[in-house]
């Protein structure tokens, strides 16, 4: 373990003192309310919910775009910048938990607090100055989390699943068997340590040639081979027994473009389909284009301009390794997953208590 650097942590979530626990005439919105952070190389998340029935009502959310691992293939290191927008967000997060009455939370890094020589000292910097424990998982847990939220999503009648997380600092893949009326068991995982941010530093987020995003997709194509030299996937994808699902911004993204949304939807994203053929056609269009052209996609915006791009090249390696002709897509993921889990209703996958 590099000096500074934070122990991996798993835990069921912290407790947190609520002001308010409800109760006979209580207003609903003082009833205890859950937590799950996501913190990731790119991405600051929070949701907050209450259950409701078998599953869980969002009361509150936050995303923003924080870029934590900017640089950091480079330095090794989280930069000044980059903890200091990231400790803003968490405020804000710290805020909304406050204000909902939270009395469980779980909040997690990933990639980029997974690989910093300086991660330790990031987490005592967000501690004092927020409030919030952070929990540094590792990689098979971000890969069980984030099957058991977008889980729901898997159809019946097709027994095996590839679903994948492209982040910001690497790339989650999941093999999974899903039965009829049986949850879902996750049979392998891999973790890529390539993302849209360090792809992006490397090849570029401008205008970019074919050359150089050839490259990229045959770089994840190369690490993607390992898995299906294990698990001998192509084969189960030719007799046609295999489903793809897809929860990432990349995905969604690409799927929000393709419907032509002038702002992005989340009611018409989630659970929708896109077909291989129409996320070759949009990675083209998008790749024709700079920057700032990106940028004016609705469901880009200036913030992924530069991203998107990298993420496409990643989801190109996956349809070519798998061609299973269409994807789901999935607006959810790790942060329901980690609900779930904290609300005792983890059974859409085998094995996730």
């Amino acid at each position: 373990m590099k000096a500074g650097q934070a122990k991996l942590r798993r835990g069921p979530g912290r407790r947190v003192r609520a002001r308010s626990r409800g109760g006979a005439g209580a207003d609903p919105d003082e009833a205890p309310s859950f937590a799950a952070l996501d913190l990731g190389t790119n991405n600051c998340r929070l949701l907050v919910a209450r259950p409701a029935g078998t599953a869980f009502r969002v009361v509150d959310a936050f995303s923003r775009i924080v870029r934590l691992g900017e640089g950091l293939d480079r330095r090794g290191r989280l930069s000044e910048a980059a903890m200091d927008r990231t400790i803003e967000a968490l405020k804000v997060c710290a805020a909304k938990m406050a204000r909902k009455h939270v009395v469980c939370a779980r909040s997690v890094a990933t990639e980029a607090c997974r690989r910093a020589a300086n991660c330790g000292d990031f987490l005592e910097r967000v501690r004092s100055r927020t409030g919030l424990d952070l929990e540094i998982i590792a990689t098979d847990e971000e890969a069980r989390l984030a099957l058991l939220g977008c889980a729901p999503l898997l159809v019946e009648g097709q027994p095996y699943a590839i679903v994948f997380d492209i982040g910001g600092g690497s790339t989650e893949i999941m093999w999974v068997e899903r039965t009829d009326d049986a949850p879902a068991r996750l049979l392998d995982s891999l973790s890529v340590p390539l993302g849209v941010v360090n792809l992006s530093e490397t090849f570029g987020g401008d205008r970019l040639e074919e050359s150089q995003f050839s490259a990229m997709v045959d770089l994840a194509a190369d690490a993607l081979a390992v898995f299906e030299a294990r698990n001998a996937i192509a084969s189960r994808v030719a007799a046609g027994t295999v489903q793809m699902l897809g929860t990432s911004g990349t995905v969604t993204t690409l799927a929000g473009v393709h419907m032509g949304l002038r702002a992005y939807d989340r009611n018409l994203v989630d659970g929708s389909y896109l077909d291989f053929n129409d996320v070759a056609l949009v990675t083209r269009r998008l790749l024709a284009l700079d920057c700032a052209g990106r940028a004016t996609e609705p469901c880009i915006g200036t913030d992924r301009a530069d991203l998107v791009l990298a993420g496409c090249a990643i989801l190109e390696a996956v349809c070519r390794a798998w061609p299973v002709g269409r994807l789901r897509v999935a607006d959810r993921g790790l942060r329901e997953g980690i609900l779930l889990t904290l609300m005792g209703r983890d059974t859409a996958v085998a094995g996730a208590a």
